[in-house]
Protein backbone atom coordinates (compact mmCIF):
# COMPACT_ATOMS: atom_id res chain seq x y z
CA UNK A 1 0.00 0.00 0.00
CA UNK A 2 3.03 2.37 0.72
CA UNK A 3 4.68 1.82 -2.42
CA UNK A 4 1.60 2.39 -4.34
CA UNK A 5 0.75 5.49 -2.58
CA UNK A 6 4.45 6.73 -3.20
CA UNK A 7 4.32 5.72 -6.80
CA UNK A 8 0.75 7.74 -7.36
CA UNK A 9 2.33 10.59 -5.72
CA UNK A 10 5.57 10.48 -7.80
CA UNK A 11 3.02 10.55 -10.82
CA UNK A 12 1.29 12.81 -9.60
CA UNK A 13 4.30 15.09 -9.00
CA UNK A 14 5.77 14.34 -12.37
CA UNK A 15 2.67 15.34 -13.86
CA UNK A 16 2.15 18.29 -12.41
CA UNK A 17 5.58 19.54 -13.48
CA UNK A 18 5.44 18.33 -17.02
CA UNK A 19 2.40 20.56 -16.90
CA UNK A 20 3.59 23.27 -15.47
CA UNK A 21 6.16 23.02 -18.47
CA UNK A 22 3.68 23.08 -21.19
CA UNK A 23 3.57 26.62 -23.00
CA UNK A 24 -0.45 28.53 -22.64
CA UNK A 25 -1.94 30.11 -25.62
CA UNK A 26 -1.23 33.61 -24.86
CA UNK A 27 -4.75 35.97 -23.79
CA UNK A 28 -6.32 37.21 -27.32
CA UNK A 29 -6.17 40.96 -27.19
CA UNK A 30 -9.80 42.63 -25.93
CA UNK A 31 -10.96 45.28 -28.22
CA UNK A 32 -10.43 48.78 -26.48
CA UNK A 33 -13.88 51.13 -25.85
CA UNK A 34 -15.09 53.38 -28.48
CA UNK A 35 -13.67 57.09 -27.54
CA UNK A 36 -16.74 59.27 -26.00
CA UNK A 37 -17.17 62.98 -25.77
CA UNK A 38 -16.49 62.63 -22.00
CA UNK A 39 -13.27 61.23 -22.58
CA UNK A 40 -10.99 64.27 -22.03
CA UNK A 41 -12.82 64.31 -18.73
CA UNK A 42 -12.28 60.35 -17.45
CA UNK A 43 -8.38 59.17 -18.34
CA UNK A 44 -8.23 56.43 -20.28
CA UNK A 45 -6.55 53.16 -17.98
CA UNK A 46 -3.54 51.69 -19.48
CA UNK A 47 -1.42 49.14 -18.11
CA UNK A 48 0.69 51.11 -15.25
CA UNK A 49 -2.80 52.20 -13.97
CA UNK A 50 -3.86 48.22 -12.82
CA UNK A 51 -3.27 46.97 -9.50
CA UNK A 52 0.18 46.02 -8.57
CA UNK A 53 0.60 42.25 -8.57
CA UNK A 54 3.75 42.59 -6.32
CA UNK A 55 1.72 44.40 -3.77
CA UNK A 56 -1.16 41.20 -3.32
CA UNK A 57 -0.31 39.21 -0.53
CA UNK A 58 0.41 35.48 -1.32
CA UNK A 59 -2.30 32.97 -0.86
CA UNK A 60 -2.08 29.35 -1.03
CA UNK A 61 -3.93 30.09 -5.55
CA UNK A 62 -0.84 32.27 -6.07
CA UNK A 63 2.23 31.06 -4.69
CA UNK A 64 2.15 27.75 -6.56
CA UNK A 65 1.96 27.61 -10.86
CA UNK A 66 -1.39 28.51 -11.79
CA UNK A 67 -1.55 25.23 -13.67
CA UNK A 68 -0.39 23.16 -11.07
CA UNK A 69 -3.48 24.77 -8.24
CA UNK A 70 -5.42 24.14 -11.19
CA UNK A 71 -4.38 20.30 -11.67
CA UNK A 72 -4.71 19.82 -7.69
CA UNK A 73 -8.55 21.42 -8.37
CA UNK A 74 -9.34 19.17 -11.05
CA UNK A 75 -8.54 16.04 -8.47
CA UNK A 76 -10.91 17.54 -6.21
CA UNK A 77 -8.02 18.94 -3.63
CA UNK A 78 -8.13 21.92 -1.56
CA UNK A 79 -5.48 23.77 0.12
CA UNK A 80 -5.85 24.91 3.63
CA UNK A 81 -2.93 27.84 4.79
CA UNK A 82 -1.32 28.35 7.99
CA UNK A 83 1.71 30.59 9.22
CA UNK A 84 4.73 29.96 7.74
CA UNK A 85 7.24 28.47 10.02
CA UNK A 86 10.82 27.46 10.01
CA UNK A 87 10.96 24.79 12.52
CA UNK A 88 8.91 26.66 15.94
CA UNK A 89 9.42 30.45 14.90
CA UNK A 90 6.51 31.85 12.79
CA UNK A 91 7.98 34.15 9.98
CA UNK A 92 5.98 36.85 9.20
CA UNK A 93 3.76 37.76 6.51
CA UNK A 94 4.58 34.43 4.81
CA UNK A 95 2.20 31.47 4.48
CA UNK A 96 2.04 27.48 4.34
CA UNK A 97 -0.24 25.58 1.99
CA UNK A 98 -1.19 22.45 2.50
CA UNK A 99 -3.19 20.22 -0.56
CA UNK A 100 -5.16 17.71 0.11
CA UNK A 101 -8.85 15.84 -0.43
CA UNK A 102 -9.42 18.02 2.97
CA UNK A 103 -10.11 14.36 4.38
CA UNK A 104 -8.11 13.56 8.13
CA UNK A 105 -7.09 10.25 6.20
CA UNK A 106 -5.99 12.41 3.24
CA UNK A 107 -3.64 9.50 0.90
CA UNK A 108 -1.75 12.51 -0.08
CA UNK A 109 -0.79 16.04 1.06
CA UNK A 110 1.15 18.40 -1.03
CA UNK A 111 2.79 21.37 1.28
CA UNK A 112 4.08 24.45 -0.41
CA UNK A 113 5.30 27.86 1.50
CA UNK A 114 6.93 31.39 0.91
CA UNK A 115 7.88 33.87 3.41
CA UNK A 116 9.48 37.35 3.08
CA UNK A 117 12.93 37.10 5.19
CA UNK A 118 15.93 39.40 5.99
CA UNK A 119 19.30 37.76 6.13
CA UNK A 120 19.79 37.72 10.05
CA UNK A 121 16.43 35.82 10.22
CA UNK A 122 17.63 33.50 7.67
CA UNK A 123 21.05 33.02 8.84
CA UNK A 124 19.21 32.09 12.85
CA UNK A 125 16.77 29.69 10.97
CA UNK A 126 19.47 27.81 8.73
CA UNK A 127 21.28 27.14 12.16
CA UNK A 128 18.56 26.35 14.45
CA UNK A 129 17.36 23.87 11.62
CA UNK A 130 21.39 22.37 11.26
CA UNK A 131 21.64 22.17 14.90
CA UNK A 132 18.70 20.03 14.94
CA UNK A 133 19.75 17.75 12.75
CA UNK A 134 18.76 19.26 8.74
CA UNK A 135 20.98 18.90 6.20
CA UNK A 136 22.52 22.20 4.61
CA UNK A 137 23.61 23.02 1.14
CA UNK A 138 24.93 25.79 -0.93
CA UNK A 139 23.45 26.38 -4.57
CA UNK A 140 25.70 27.68 -6.71
CA UNK A 141 23.87 31.04 -7.30
CA UNK A 142 24.01 31.84 -3.63
CA UNK A 143 21.20 30.19 -2.03
CA UNK A 144 20.93 27.67 0.70
CA UNK A 145 18.98 24.35 0.77
CA UNK A 146 18.36 23.24 4.01
CA UNK A 147 16.46 19.43 4.11
CA UNK A 148 15.36 16.95 6.35
CA UNK A 149 17.89 14.36 7.46
CA UNK A 150 17.87 11.35 4.85
CA UNK A 151 17.79 9.33 7.94
CA UNK A 152 14.40 10.50 9.26
CA UNK A 153 12.48 9.93 5.76
CA UNK A 154 11.22 5.97 6.29
CA UNK A 155 10.81 5.81 2.75
CA UNK A 156 8.84 9.29 1.61
CA UNK A 157 11.12 11.85 -0.12
CA UNK A 158 12.67 11.96 -3.69
CA UNK A 159 16.27 11.34 -3.98
CA UNK A 160 17.15 11.47 -0.34
CA UNK A 161 14.99 14.51 -0.05
CA UNK A 162 11.88 15.42 2.25
CA UNK A 163 10.92 18.62 3.54
CA UNK A 164 13.12 20.79 2.33
CA UNK A 165 13.35 25.01 2.61
CA UNK A 166 15.08 27.35 -0.05
CA UNK A 167 16.50 30.33 1.66
CA UNK A 168 17.20 33.38 -1.20
CA UNK A 169 17.58 36.65 -1.17
CA UNK A 170 14.84 38.45 0.66
CA UNK A 171 12.78 34.86 0.99
CA UNK A 172 12.22 31.51 2.39
CA UNK A 173 10.32 28.90 -0.02
CA UNK A 174 9.58 25.43 1.35
CA UNK A 175 7.60 22.52 0.33
CA UNK A 176 7.60 18.37 0.60
CA UNK A 177 10.35 17.60 -1.21
CA UNK A 178 13.64 19.55 -2.84
CA UNK A 179 11.85 18.86 -6.58
CA UNK A 180 8.83 20.68 -5.24
CA UNK A 181 10.51 23.77 -5.27
CA UNK A 182 10.39 24.27 -8.64
CA UNK A 183 6.54 24.96 -8.35
CA UNK A 184 6.67 27.52 -6.15
CA UNK A 185 6.00 30.58 -8.41
CA UNK A 186 5.83 33.72 -5.73
CA UNK A 187 6.86 36.06 -6.19
CA UNK A 188 5.55 37.90 -9.33
CA UNK A 189 8.49 40.47 -9.79
CA UNK A 190 10.85 36.89 -9.60
CA UNK A 191 8.82 34.72 -12.46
Amino acid sequence: MRRTLAAASAALLTALVLTACTPTAAAPATPSAAPTDDSAATPAATPTDTPDAEAADPTCETIILSSTAADFRSIGWKAQSEPFRVGATEVPDGILCKWSDGSATAAGVQMFGWAPIDATAADKAERDLVASGWKREDASNGDVYVTENPDWLGGRGVDGYGITYLFGDGFVKVADTKQSLVLIDWPPSQR
